[in-house]
């Protein structure tokens, strides 16, 4: 389960996002259209039915050229709909009886291996080798339920084995507040990283009563800065600082982050990446996060140590400011 900011998958989304070129269309009476042949029609067939086309998406084939692939030809199959039209790539047999796909990637500019966290807090241990970092919003609950997934739960299994980063990622659009309190843990994290990861924690098991039973965002706002001025104080970090940070909101940092998210192709919180390895987004039980990292351990040449009874973090908890 995940926060989503832009839910759309499939072939659909390609269709509808494609580009806007004109489609040529044919002028003057048709009596006749040519006739195409048996492959051709099983070829759409299977297109539309493995990839669920709208019916009022026309299926045109173009011009099979040569492929680097043996026995294989290129074969352009372009989606048209009114003046929306897209083309994607298959491989088509020379013998006409199997049809494929195949994407390249450059491994060695994958930018889920290279996320920038430079000056960002870590938790855990710094020198670790396996690295999690977690784009995160501050007002989801799914978001919430993966950091107590992490802390102290994953923490204490890999005991110094992990470091942990958090990027964030303010899905404004649904978490009004979001954007605020990740502003917020900024200020305290240019302070003091102990204090950046207690006021995540406290505001994570405490978003609804952010929220308030009638949502007033001027009252979000100030609580959120009650909470950053407390876990401050209790953490000795720079009190005319922090106020003057507060106040200005400067949201720079959380735009850079957003933008970078955005390029990873990030569309729903938390989502996660295990020593570049992204995770499906949304809430991962440690039955899948686990594993994750052990893998990462290994490719290490690290043994990931046993695993034990399995005791499933519960989805509510709240943390407690220390004072209170």
């Amino acid at each position: 389960m995940s926060c989503i900011r832009l839910f759309v998958c499939g072939l659909v989304v390609v269709l509808s996002a494609g580009c806007r070129a004109q489609v040529s269309s044919v002028t003057g009476p048709s009596t006749s259209v040519p006739a195409r042949s048996s492959v051709d029609r099983r070829i759409e067939v299977l297109i539309r039915s493995r990839f669920s086309v709208p019916p009022n998406y026309d299926v045109m084939l173009g011009n099979k050229t040569k492929s680097d692939v043996t026995d294989y030809d290129n074969l352009p199959v372009i989606f048209i709909n009114n003046d929306k039209q897209t083309t994607i790539n298959f491989l088509v047999s020379k013998d006409g009886n199997t049809l494929a796909r195949m994407e390249k990637f450059d491994i060695g500019k994958d930018p889920a291996l290279a996320i920038n966290v430079d000056k960002r807090s870590i938790r855990g241990n710094a020198a670790a080798k396996i690295e999690i970092i977690n784009f995160d919003d501050l007002q989801c609950p799914y978001c919430a339920r993966m950091n107590m997934e992490l802390s102290p739960q994953t923490l204490d299994h890999y005991k110094g084995l992990i470091k942990i980063v958090y990027k964030d990622y303010p899905l404004e659009q649904i978490h009004p507040w979001a954007m605020h309190a990740a502003v917020d843990a900024n200020c305290l994290a240019d302070l003091s990283a102990p204090a950046y990861w207690v006021y995540v924690d406290y505001v994570h098991s405490h978003g609804s009563d952010i929220s308030g039973p009638h949502p007033d965002l001027a009252k979000s706002f100030l609580a959120l800065d009650n909470i950053a001025g407390t876990v401050g104080m209790k953490n000795k970090v720079d009190g005319s600082k922090l106020a003057t940070c507060l106040k200005k909101q400067d949201k720079s940092v959380v735009y850079s982050s957003l933008k970078l998210g955005a390029s990873l192709g990030i569309e729903g919180t938390p989502q996660v990446f295990v020593n570049g390895e992204r995770l499906p987004s949304g809430a991962r039980p440690v039955e899948e996060l686990w594993p994750a990292i052990d893998r990462a351990l290994k490719a290490q040449g690290i043994q990931p140590p046993p695993e034990p009874p399995l005791v499933t973090a519960p989805v509510s908890g709240k943390a407690v400011l220390p004072g209170h």
